[in-house]
């Protein structure tokens, strides 16, 4: 028996679940999401060249979009101009006030220009995929955007094909933690406490061959401590009731996205914790978060306080740091905030 062609079948799962969104529909079809855009399902598509250095270059003749980027657990977008763009090689860098990325176009493999009908009207989207058809970033049109720009934009960038089936290969399981006894924890606890920049981080990680979470537990109290998995709500909110300003990261396999800035307008909806903000929305699913860990990195500014968020099979969700610029020391009051609790948690 053949199935029924691929809108089709969309169309009928939209008429039980009219608001069931694209990655969603995905996967209740049994496909990846970059092959539900790629066929027409999300609005009308047009592939893109695959120049991604130089669309990179070219976002800031946009004006205001909304930046979106997300993990398997946490959707974090930001509303602001590309500023201050950069390109090297395989990396690239957005970091103006608003718009702050780190990229790294080894991951972006597929990418579609998208106009779908909106609740505000038509809007226009770049959707960027890696090689398993997962989303790695997306740039949405906006109020402020020049629609003018955007439509140059897209057909400077437009690949007229032909085309065959998107070339994509399973979603790798999770990579497993090595056995402690196989770690030199001695040299790691040690590499740790001599850090001068938290870009050290994760060479130090690759160096030791230790996994993240892992980290969390060989580096002892004096650089980790295990807080509860609530502890995401209980530090926006402490931030929203001070208006202190804090850096939140989530990251895909192809970007890494970070508000700074205050937050202020949270709201619990079911398992969803949101930040409901004019510049800066953030989703977590509150409870997917299965251990959370406030960490202390030594460098030549002081020590950088954060708290960082796991999944059940050890992966990052989130980080969240005081708001800071390179050179100058953290906020006391973000540490005295993170270190509240850990000390909470502690007495607990």
């Amino acid at each position: 028996m053949t199935d029924k062609p691929l809108l089709d079948r969309l169309a009928e799962l939209r008429r039980d679940a009219p608001k069931l969104r694209a990655r969603e529909a995905a996967e209740a079809l049994g496909i990846s999401e970059a092959e539900l855009v790629a066929a027409g399902g999300v609005g009308a598509v047009r592939r893109l060249d695959g120049d991604w250095g130089a669309l990179l270059k070219a976002l800031p003749a946009l004006g205001r979009v909304m930046c979106l980027t997300r993990n398997e657990h946490c959707v974090h977008e930001r509303y602001g101009r590309f500023e201050d763009v950069s390109v090297n090689g395989l990396s690239g860098l957005v970091l103006g006030p608003d718009i702050d990325l780190r990229i790294f176009f080894s991951q972006w493999r597929h990418g579609f220009a998208v106009l779908d009908d909106g609740p505000h009207g038509a809007r226009l989207s770049l959707q960027i995929f890696d090689g398993h058809g997962v989303a790695v970033h997306k740039i949405y049109s906006t109020e402020g955007t020049d629609m003018d720009a955007f439509e140059a934009l897209v057909v400077r960038f437009h690949d007229v094909g032909p085309f065959g089936p998107l070339a994509l290969t399973p979603v790798p399981p999770p990579a497993g933690a090595r056995p402690d006894a196989e770690i030199d924890v001695d040299g790691f606890v040690a590499a740790w406490a001599a850090m001068q920049d938290t870009h050290e981080f994760f060479p130090l990680l690759r160096k030791f061959g230790v996994q993240r979470l892992q980290a969390m537990r060989l580096a002892g109290p004096r650089f980790a401590t295990e807080v509860g998995a609530d502890g995401i709500e209980r530090c926006l909110a402490a931030a929203a009731a001070q208006e202190l300003p804090i850096m939140v990261f989530v990251g895909s396999r192809g970007v890494i996205q970070i508000h700074t800035g205050p937050v202020a307008n949270l709201k619990v909806m079911g398992p969803w914790f949101n930040v409901l903000d004019p510049d800066f929305n953030l989703h977590l699913r509150a409870d997917r978060v299965a251990s959370a860990w406030v960490t202390r990195k030594p460098t030549a500014d002081g020590v950088v306080t954060a708290l960082e968020l796991f999944d059940a099979d050890g992966e990052t969700i989130a980080l969240i740091f005081g708001a800071r610029k390179p050179g100058k020391p953290e906020l006391p009051a973000w540490r005295d905030l993170a270190e509240s609790l850990a000390r909470t948690d502690r007495a607990a």
